[in-house]
């Protein structure tokens, strides 16, 4: 999640010019939020016989990230399009926080497999 979100986002910006680059993180971005509610269900799924509180959290992670994918990510898109940089700010802040919450609860439940 992090290399995906920070360094190929960050990536694809400098490596191409704008009407390039955004359009491209647009077509990206959806594939990302499979693989992290893909990857998140089946984790949950793989460590509930082990730890009840990490599935939980793996598997919150899938269901949040559902509503971001469907619900979220089209409303950036429209602001983007719109040119409306206030609701674009906002919407995309909110994204923002929801991954870095998502990348926080996936290092809490690593610690947890550690100890276990």
């Amino acid at each position: 999640m992090v290399l995906y979100s920070f360094g190929f986002a960050a990536f694809i910006f400098h490596a191409l010019p704008p009407e390039v680059a955004g359009p491209t993180i647009r077509r990206a971005f959806p594939y990302f939020y499979l693989f992290v509610i893909g990857s998140a269900a089946i984790s949950s799924i793989l460590i509930s016989p082990f730890d009840l509180i990490s599935a939980a959290f793996l598997a919150l992670i899938a269901i949040t990230t559902l509503p971001t994918r469907q619900l979220l990510m089209p409303a950036i898109n429209r602001a983007t399009d719109r040119a409306d940089r206030a609701s674009f700010k906002l919407l995309h802040g909110l994204s923002v926080a929801i991954t870095l919450s998502h990348i926080f609860m996936t290092g809490w439940v690593l610690l947890r497999f550690i100890k276990i």
